[in-house]
């Protein structure tokens, strides 16, 4: 049994799903770049007489998503109302499912090695989104409103939402369960899972375990827009709860809001249950049957998962769990290094290349992979160069800022820089050598007098050579060369 005080979290997670229109309309999804109330129709308003067509899209995507989470597919579903008034929906009923979702079960798996384990899900199933109401104060928030304006191009757009049983423990698990999920939604196409734009939110359900083993009142947490959001919000209320009960309060049962500003969750209303929403099943769609061999060809297009491939990058080409984690985040990134390994890249080169150049370029750019200006073919091209010892790794990374920059092929980008004869050695390399020390008297003195133990004067005198050499010299042979000269006079 687990310890009393533990703190038991269930998530519910809503992704939106990437589809060019909504859930039961022809309504584009766009509604954070387009006029407010542009992307409506009768339909997705509920205006009288209209009536609802369920998308097919976004039962491929979910069905894909219940698939990868190893749910048991419901052949057999349907929509209700979920009725509740808010201004941000214009039907006063949010549809929804209820006793039918379209996929049960499954798990999805955290932790890593002997760590691992599954996180058991509870269901999977769809449902619109709301409008979204813009507040007229500085910071945005409601409280210090004046008044508060309604957008509903994003009502309507479909939801998958995904719940969890109550069995995670800590805000670290719960960090790497909505990280995982996150990773999984993008690998698989369905979703760009970007928190801070609203395309995955989350809400987590917190208690903490009583002295008999049976679980203390249950406090939902909204309105946590990022993964650290997330894990400071859960550590919080975890304390608040531990505190009330310290104190012979009662926890209370209620949704509590993040305010990611103050570091503290905030009451908001009382948690309703479900007969509060007086679910009935929707009388303008039928029943939602899958055809025959739907599932069994969503199952066709599955990609690996993201954890198998990380194993696979660890295990294949002797990458370090962190090299791995980092190329795995982003399909693209780990399509990208895997086309650098058939191309005949060193896969631990090309790893610290991708993590340290590509990704700064990325960053710098705020561009996707997708963007990237240099193909895996060029760039392992490079990263040969520098494997033979033709390009130092200084000139290598001058070579690749100039194609990244200019969109140059890697021979245009070696001639730019006048490095095609490659190393710089021979006669040419001992005329540098000799004017650095001829320079660097003093220093010269120092290392023949004893007073450089460690070699950091002669390091010193190496960095002069490689950086008048543009570092088109071999960084070994320069260190020999000056070795010979100082230990020959």
């Amino acid at each position: 049994m687990k310890q009393p005080g533990s703190a038991v979290i269930g998530l519910e997670i809503h992704v939106q799903l990437a589809t060019a229109s909504k859930l039961f309309c022809a309504c584009s999804t766009d509604y954070i770049g387009a006029v407010p109330n542009t992307n409506v129709c009768p339909v997705c308003l509920g205006q009288p007489g209209s009536l609802p067509v369920i998308n097919a899209r976004v039962v491929e995507y979910a069905v894909r998503t219940a698939l990868a989470l190893g749910a048991r597919v419901g052949h057999f579903t349907r929509f209700h109302r979920k009725n509740y008034f808010y201004p941000d929906l214009p039907k006063a009923y949010q549809i929804s499912q209820y006793d039918l979702p379209l996929a049960e079960g499954g798990s999805l798996p955290i932790g890593e090695g002997k760590e691992r384990r599954a996180i058991p899900i509870t269901r999977l199933h769809l449902e619109e989104d709301a409008g979204k109401l813009v507040h007229s104060a500085a910071d945005g928030r409601l409280g210090h409103s004046e008044y508060s304006l309604v957008d509903y191009n994003r009502g309507g757009v479909p939801l998958m939402e995904i719940v969890s049983e109550p069995e995670i423990a800590t805000p670290a698990e719960a960090r790497e369960y909505v990280a995982r999920l996150r990773q999984l939604v993008r690998y698989l196409g369905v979703s760009d899972g970007d928190m801070e734009k609203g395309s995955l939110r989350v809400d987590a359900n917190v208690s903490l375990r009583r002295e008999d083993g049976s679980l203390g009142t249950k406090v939902e947490v909204k309105n946590m827009n990022s993964l650290r959001a997330l894990e400071r919000a859960l550590e919080y209320e975890i304390g608040r709860q531990a505190e009330v009960i310290a104190t012979g309060e009662q926890v209370r049962q209620e949704t509590r809001h993040w305010d990611d500003g103050n570091g503290v969750t905030c009451g908001m209303r009382g948690k309703e249950e479900a007969h509060d929403y007086r679910y009935f099943p929707d009388p303008d769609l039928p029943p939602l049957i899958l055809p025959s061999g739907f599932v069994e060809e969503q199952l066709r297009l599955m990609p690996e998962m993201p954890w198998v491939l990380k194993e696979r990058f660890c295990t294949d080409w002797g990458l370090s769990l962190e090299d791995a984690s980092v190329l795995t985040e982003w399909p693209g990134l780990a399509r990208y290094m895997e086309g650098c390994v058939r191309c005949g890249a060193n896969p631990l080169r090309a790893a610290n290349w991708i993590r340290t150049e590509t990704l700064r370029v990325l960053n710098e750019r705020k561009i996707p992979i997708e963007k990237f200006p240099v193909s895996p073919e060029d760039f392992t091209a490079l990263l040969a160069k520098v494997e033979k010892g033709d390009l130092s790794t200084t000139l290598a990374k001058k070579v690749f800022d100039l194609m990244v920059s200019e969109g140059m092929p890697l021979p245009a980008a070696i001639g730019r820089l006048g490095a095609n004869s490659g190393k710089l050695e021979g006669p040419a390399l001992i005329a540098i050598i000799e004017r650095i020390m001829e320079r660097e008297t003093g220093t010269i003195e120092e290392i023949r007098s004893g007073k450089d133990p460690k070699g950091k004067k002669r390091g010193f005198l190496c960095g002069q050579v490689m950086r008048e050499a543009r570092g088109q010299a071999d960084p070994g042979e320069v260190a020999k060369m000056i070795g010979e000269i100082l230990d020959n006079q």
